[in-house]
């Protein structure tokens, strides 16, 4: 099974920003212990602060891989380009997002992927992803 993670705006700053939010872990050290944890699957990301960006990785594998996993940040609440993005590929889509949207600002609480998306991890900080992965493993 191929896996990717693809996240967003300001999310290679996890472990410095924001430590009561989104936790003191670097993302690349959770990854090497969802790799670990996870060994069946081939596990990958792609982090990029450009809107464009993401919408290329999506279109990239969005017709090859069997699930993504997808935390777009803050562009979740303003991209019609990536829910557009994620509307037009094939492989199955999890949007997933470490703090509890609905918790923050009303901004929030809208989402322009989740409409076409499998479905919709949140809250659960960095256990987010790993919730995602196993459930691209589930059999349903």
């Amino acid at each position: 099974m191929k896996i990717i993670i693809i996240n967003g705006p300001n999310l290679n700053l996890l472990g410095k920003r924001e430590n009561d939010i989104y936790g003191d872990e670097t993302f690349q050290d959770f990854f090497e212990r969802l790799q670990e944890k996870f060994p069946q699957v081939s596990l990958s990301h792609f982090q990029s602060n450009v809107e464009g960006e993401l919408i290329n990785a999506i279109q990239e594998v969005g017709f090859s891989y069997d699930g993504i996993i997808l935390n777009a940040a803050a562009y979740t609440h303003t991209s019609v380009g990536i829910g557009d993005a994620v509307k037009a590929i094939t492989t199955p889509v999890v949007e997933v997002h470490i703090s509890n949207t609905f918790a923050r600002e009303e901004y929030r609480h809208t989402s322009y992927i989740a409409p076409n998306t499998k479905g919709i991890i949140l809250g659960f900080g960095l256990q987010s992803y790993e919730l995602a992965v196993q459930s691209f493993l589930a059999k349903n």
